[in-house]
């Protein structure tokens, strides 16, 4: 089957099962084969999941997203032709390019991002994109210098915990943003629309994407206190979709309450000499799992949130499940 084949085919199953989908943004998806933006496999690309384009010398990965969540970013921002977009976040050019082709000739992406190793492989992709710039910075928290005064449309494509000022402060009336906001183990993808002078929030669901910057990406095994985050976010969305019962809030609760008490310098499950099954970590996941074994395929979507795909080729959706609360 060919790139083209097969990217027709996952957007039918992506449409499907929920994920809105405009006609620009499937001829963009169709013309743009993404297999010329990383020179890793690109075949889990087409099963809806992320794959990758970059690892650095610490062995961190930097990927493009999956199908699901592209779409999706693509269609909050509700792009026509002429915008002038900002990117946050390389993503190896693929997105970029994207939103180059929805916005035409008449419009421009600027992309923006504190890895040079990423910047110089999204460059080296978009030689041939004379709309969009690929500027490397040092801090997203200062203003690259000679930049445009208002934006219109900011897209930022990787975990940050809070949007620096110069963007908020610079956003123009009824322009927005759209970012995953919030720590490593799990954010909220929020869009931001200025009205009156004022950035008024619209939450779009949990996700869990990886940092903007890449010597923010850690290899290590997760801890303790991570662990907590994650299953506190857990909590929040299974409340939202409905799919809880009190009793197991309750021993969620008092399973982060003890992980929490941990000590902080606790080697990881696995080192030290000691046995993973006698980690405390360990201990007390298996001591707190009858209370709560009907939800770990969900939990398992939390902690390893890549798991979901809903334009996958093997997908039994349950109706009271949201895939759109989870992605990368």
């Amino acid at each position: 089957m060919s790139g083209q084949s097969e990217m027709k085919a996952l957007l039918k199953r992506l449409q499907k099962n929920g994920i809105p989908i405009t006609n620009d943004i499937s001829e963009a998806m169709l013309a743009i084969e993404v297999d010329y933006f990383t020179d890793f496999e690109s075949l889990d690309f087409f099963a809806d999941r992320p794959i990758t384009f970059l690892k650095n010398e610490n062995g961190a990965v930097k990927t493009i997203s999956a199908p699901h969540m592209i779409a999706t970013l693509l269609f909050h921002l509700e792009l026509q032709k002429g915008n002038d977009v900002v990117l946050i976040g390389c993503k190896s050019g693929y997105i970029a390019a994207l939103i180059a082709i929805i916005v035409g000739e008449e419009g421009s992406v600027k992309v923006l991002d504190p890895s040079l190793i990423v910047t110089q492989h999204a460059a080296s992709r978009l030689t041939h994109w004379p709309t969009i710039e690929v500027r490397h910075v040092e801090s997203l928290q200062i203003s690259p210098i000679a930049f445009p005064g208002e934006l219109n449309r900011v897209l930022v494509t990787g975990q940050i915990k809070e949007l620096p000022e110069w963007i908020n402060s610079r956003i123009s009336e009824s322009g927005f943003i759209i970012a995953p906001l919030g720590g490593i183990t799990g954010q909220k993808l929020m869009k931001l629309e200025c009205q009156d002078g004022e950035l008024l929030p619209t939450d779009l669901g949990h996700v869990s994407f990886g940092p903007v910057d890449i010597t923010d990406a850690g290899m290590g095994p997760i801890c303790p206190n991570e662990l907590a985050d994650i299953l506190e976010l857990a909590i929040e969305t299974f409340q939202e979709i409905e799919v809880i019962t009190k009793e197991e809030v309750i021993s969620i609760e008092d399973l982060i309450i003890d992980l929490r008490e941990l000590p902080d310098d606790l080697p990881p499950p696995g080192e030290a000499g000691v046995a993973i099954e006698e980690h405390p970590m360990i201990r007390l996941l298996y001591q707190a799992s009858p209370s709560f074994i009907r939800l770990w395929p969900l939990l398992q979507l939390m902690v390893q949130p890549n798991l979901a795909s809903p334009g996958g080729f093997d997908v039994n959706i349950d109706d009271d499940f949201e895939f759109d609360d989870f992605g990368i």
